[in-house]
């Protein structure tokens, strides 16, 4: 199988990773009583870590940027099941936008060597790009466009720490689970073999 084009498999495994992300947006929409301060707790990160994981750096990125353009382009899949250009404007948009490039470096991580600490240590790698790029937007946000008296930048991470601990304890259990999805079943699959 060519590495330029995407097959059948292909599509239909990022097709869904994409319908994970849009679930995982909307958990606390579902089962309301899971969030923070009001702000609903998601399992996006955890489903962008295990689409790098899984589907590997290039399938991963694809899948994740399907994801993202859909929500631009108005479907309701981002979280409070929101969709529409308006979320670039968001304080959360970077978070969002950081799913792409985590996927993508979190599969080449794995890609490198498929065990364990490198299973765990990609998705962590992951965390720090999804909080690196979410955190830095949020507080260019909250000072430059959203308004109000603007924010300290340590301020933006103290309230992203409840989240950060949540995702950081999903992360591990992403690349555990990755790892053994991949002991037990992917390494005889389509996807494994057209690597």
């Amino acid at each position: 199988m060519s590495q330029s084009r995407l097959s059948a498999y292909d599509i239909t495994l990022g097709s869904l990773f994409v319908a994970l992300m849009a679930v995982g947006a909307n958990i606390a929409s579902i089962v309301p009583f899971l969030a923070i301060a009001g702000v609903p707790l998601t399992l996006q990160t955890f489903f962008a870590i295990l689409a790098g994981l899984i589907l590997g750096s290039r399938l991963g990125f694809f899948s994740m940027l399907v994801y993202t353009g859909l929500g631009l382009v108005g479907a309701p899949i981002f979280a409070k099941f929101q969709g529409g250009l308006s979320a670039i404007v968001s304080p959360t948009f970077g978070f969002i936008l950081s799913f792409i490039l985590l996927a993508f470096i979190a599969g080449k991580i794995a890609e490198s060597n498929r065990k364990l600490p490198t299973y765990i240590a990609a998705a962590l790698v992951g965390i720090v790009i999804n909080y690196g790029l979410g955190v830095n937007w949020f507080y260019a946000a909250m000072n430059f466009w959203v308004g109000g008296e603007g924010m300290g930048y340590g301020v933006s991470w103290s309230l992203m720490l409840p989240f950060l601990i949540k995702d950081t304890a999903l992360a591990v259990l992403a690349g555990m689970f990755a790892y053994r999805l991949e002991k037990s079943v992917l390494y005889r699959t389509q996807l494994r073999k057209a690597a």
